[in-house]
Protein backbone atom coordinates (compact mmCIF):
# COMPACT_ATOMS: atom_id res chain seq x y z
CA UNK A 1 0.00 0.00 0.00
CA UNK A 2 0.95 3.58 -0.49
CA UNK A 3 1.83 5.83 2.33
CA UNK A 4 0.85 9.42 2.83
CA UNK A 5 3.25 11.98 4.22
CA UNK A 6 1.37 14.07 6.76
CA UNK A 7 4.32 15.99 8.10
CA UNK A 8 3.97 19.76 8.24
CA UNK A 9 7.30 20.39 6.53
CA UNK A 10 5.59 21.72 3.47
CA UNK A 11 7.27 19.14 1.32
CA UNK A 12 10.66 20.81 1.47
CA UNK A 13 13.01 18.42 3.06
CA UNK A 14 16.57 19.40 3.57
CA UNK A 15 19.45 17.29 4.23
CA UNK A 16 21.70 14.71 2.67
CA UNK A 17 20.25 12.37 0.15
CA UNK A 18 17.34 14.64 -0.82
CA UNK A 19 17.18 15.38 -4.52
CA UNK A 20 16.55 18.97 -5.64
CA UNK A 21 13.71 19.59 -8.02
CA UNK A 22 14.81 20.35 -11.55
CA UNK A 23 13.59 23.75 -12.75
CA UNK A 24 12.74 23.85 -16.41
CA UNK A 25 13.15 26.98 -18.56
CA UNK A 26 9.99 28.78 -19.66
CA UNK A 27 11.57 30.74 -22.55
CA UNK A 28 9.07 32.10 -25.10
CA UNK A 29 10.19 32.76 -28.66
CA UNK A 30 8.82 36.18 -29.75
CA UNK A 31 10.03 36.05 -33.36
CA UNK A 32 6.57 35.20 -34.75
CA UNK A 33 5.11 38.12 -32.72
CA UNK A 34 7.43 40.57 -34.49
CA UNK A 35 6.35 39.17 -37.85
CA UNK A 36 2.71 39.56 -36.85
CA UNK A 37 3.35 43.16 -35.78
CA UNK A 38 4.85 44.07 -39.14
CA UNK A 39 1.99 42.38 -40.95
CA UNK A 40 -0.54 44.42 -38.95
CA UNK A 41 1.33 47.68 -39.58
CA UNK A 42 1.49 46.91 -43.29
CA UNK A 43 -2.22 46.08 -43.35
CA UNK A 44 -3.22 49.33 -41.64
CA UNK A 45 -0.94 51.45 -43.83
CA UNK A 46 -2.40 50.01 -47.03
CA UNK A 47 -6.05 50.10 -45.94
CA UNK A 48 -6.09 53.56 -44.32
CA UNK A 49 -7.59 56.44 -46.26
CA UNK A 50 -5.77 59.72 -45.89
CA UNK A 51 -7.79 62.79 -44.94
CA UNK A 52 -8.94 64.76 -47.93
CA UNK A 53 -7.74 68.33 -48.26
CA UNK A 54 -10.50 70.87 -47.85
CA UNK A 55 -10.42 74.23 -49.54
CA UNK A 56 -12.52 77.33 -49.23
CA UNK A 57 -14.42 78.52 -52.26
CA UNK A 58 -13.06 81.85 -53.34
CA UNK A 59 -14.59 84.04 -56.00
CA UNK A 60 -11.90 85.86 -57.87
CA UNK A 61 -12.50 88.79 -60.18
CA UNK A 62 -13.07 88.06 -63.85
CA UNK A 63 -10.40 88.97 -66.37
CA UNK A 64 -12.67 90.38 -69.05
CA UNK A 65 -14.55 93.63 -68.50
CA UNK A 66 -17.81 92.07 -69.79
CA UNK A 67 -17.90 89.32 -67.14
CA UNK A 68 -17.24 91.56 -64.13
CA UNK A 69 -19.91 91.85 -61.45
CA UNK A 70 -21.43 95.29 -61.00
CA UNK A 71 -21.49 96.34 -57.35
CA UNK A 72 -23.13 99.40 -55.87
CA UNK A 73 -20.67 101.78 -54.29
CA UNK A 74 -22.76 101.91 -51.12
CA UNK A 75 -22.46 98.13 -50.68
CA UNK A 76 -18.72 97.80 -51.27
CA UNK A 77 -16.06 97.57 -48.60
CA UNK A 78 -12.40 97.19 -49.46
CA UNK A 79 -10.13 95.47 -46.94
CA UNK A 80 -6.38 95.95 -47.32
CA UNK A 81 -3.89 93.74 -45.50
CA UNK A 82 -0.61 95.36 -44.41
CA UNK A 83 2.43 94.28 -42.49
CA UNK A 84 2.53 93.69 -38.73
CA UNK A 85 -1.04 92.29 -38.75
CA UNK A 86 -2.51 95.67 -39.66
CA UNK A 87 -5.81 95.89 -41.54
CA UNK A 88 -6.90 98.94 -43.51
CA UNK A 89 -10.33 99.50 -44.97
CA UNK A 90 -12.59 101.95 -46.72
CA UNK A 91 -16.16 101.95 -48.00
CA UNK A 92 -17.09 102.53 -51.65
CA UNK A 93 -14.45 104.14 -53.85
CA UNK A 94 -11.63 106.35 -52.65
CA UNK A 95 -12.36 110.02 -53.19
CA UNK A 96 -9.15 112.11 -53.43
CA UNK A 97 -10.80 114.94 -51.47
CA UNK A 98 -11.92 112.69 -48.59
CA UNK A 99 -9.09 110.15 -48.32
CA UNK A 100 -8.24 111.06 -44.73
CA UNK A 101 -11.87 110.44 -43.70
CA UNK A 102 -12.38 107.29 -45.77
CA UNK A 103 -9.13 105.38 -45.28
CA UNK A 104 -9.07 103.81 -41.81
CA UNK A 105 -6.82 101.33 -40.03
CA UNK A 106 -7.58 98.63 -37.49
CA UNK A 107 -6.36 95.20 -36.44
CA UNK A 108 -7.74 91.67 -36.64
CA UNK A 109 -9.42 91.98 -33.24
CA UNK A 110 -11.70 94.80 -34.39
CA UNK A 111 -12.26 93.93 -38.06
CA UNK A 112 -14.95 91.34 -37.32
CA UNK A 113 -17.22 93.94 -35.76
CA UNK A 114 -16.70 96.25 -38.75
CA UNK A 115 -17.54 93.42 -41.19
CA UNK A 116 -20.69 92.47 -39.25
CA UNK A 117 -21.81 96.12 -38.98
CA UNK A 118 -21.43 96.57 -42.76
CA UNK A 119 -23.30 93.31 -43.39
CA UNK A 120 -26.23 94.40 -41.19
CA UNK A 121 -26.41 97.88 -42.76
CA UNK A 122 -26.34 96.70 -46.39
CA UNK A 123 -28.92 94.61 -48.29
CA UNK A 124 -27.39 91.22 -49.07
CA UNK A 125 -27.78 91.72 -52.82
CA UNK A 126 -25.62 94.85 -52.73
CA UNK A 127 -22.99 93.57 -50.27
CA UNK A 128 -19.43 93.01 -51.56
CA UNK A 129 -16.10 92.82 -49.73
CA UNK A 130 -12.93 93.24 -51.79
CA UNK A 131 -9.81 91.82 -50.12
CA UNK A 132 -6.41 93.10 -51.21
CA UNK A 133 -3.01 92.10 -49.82
CA UNK A 134 0.06 94.30 -49.72
CA UNK A 135 3.44 92.85 -50.71
CA UNK A 136 4.53 92.88 -47.07
CA UNK A 137 1.42 91.12 -45.80
CA UNK A 138 1.70 87.48 -44.75
CA UNK A 139 -0.21 84.45 -45.98
CA UNK A 140 -1.47 83.99 -42.42
CA UNK A 141 -3.22 87.37 -42.65
CA UNK A 142 -4.96 86.36 -45.89
CA UNK A 143 -6.23 83.16 -44.26
CA UNK A 144 -7.30 85.07 -41.13
CA UNK A 145 -9.41 87.55 -43.12
CA UNK A 146 -11.08 84.68 -45.00
CA UNK A 147 -11.79 83.05 -41.64
CA UNK A 148 -13.31 86.32 -40.43
CA UNK A 149 -15.63 86.31 -43.46
CA UNK A 150 -16.76 82.79 -42.64
CA UNK A 151 -17.18 83.53 -38.91
CA UNK A 152 -19.13 86.72 -39.69
CA UNK A 153 -21.55 84.74 -41.86
CA UNK A 154 -20.75 86.49 -45.14
CA UNK A 155 -22.02 84.15 -47.86
CA UNK A 156 -19.63 82.98 -50.59
CA UNK A 157 -19.85 85.22 -53.63
CA UNK A 158 -19.97 88.37 -51.52
CA UNK A 159 -16.20 88.63 -51.07
CA UNK A 160 -13.39 88.42 -53.59
CA UNK A 161 -9.67 88.91 -53.79
CA UNK A 162 -8.18 91.55 -56.09
CA UNK A 163 -4.82 93.15 -56.80
CA UNK A 164 -3.85 96.17 -54.76
CA UNK A 165 -3.50 99.45 -56.65
CA UNK A 166 -0.53 101.82 -56.47
CA UNK A 167 -2.65 104.45 -54.70
CA UNK A 168 -3.61 101.95 -52.01
CA UNK A 169 0.04 100.88 -51.60
CA UNK A 170 1.04 104.51 -51.08
CA UNK A 171 -1.75 105.04 -48.55
CA UNK A 172 -0.68 101.97 -46.60
CA UNK A 173 2.99 103.03 -46.64
CA UNK A 174 2.10 106.56 -45.48
CA UNK A 175 -0.16 105.26 -42.68
CA UNK A 176 2.45 102.75 -41.50
CA UNK A 177 5.15 105.44 -41.52
CA UNK A 178 2.90 107.82 -39.54
CA UNK A 179 2.12 105.10 -36.97
CA UNK A 180 5.75 103.95 -36.69
CA UNK A 181 5.14 100.44 -38.03
CA UNK A 182 8.36 98.95 -39.36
Amino acid sequence: MAEMDTSSGGGHKKGPGVKKAVKKSTRVDLTPMVDLGFLLITFFVFTTTMSQATAMNMNEPKDSKDDQIKVKESGAMTILLGKADQVYYYFGQLDPLKISEQFKSTNFKAIREIIVTKKKATPIGDLMYVIKSDDKSTFKNAINILDEMTISGVPPGHYAEDKISETEKKLIAATEAANGIK
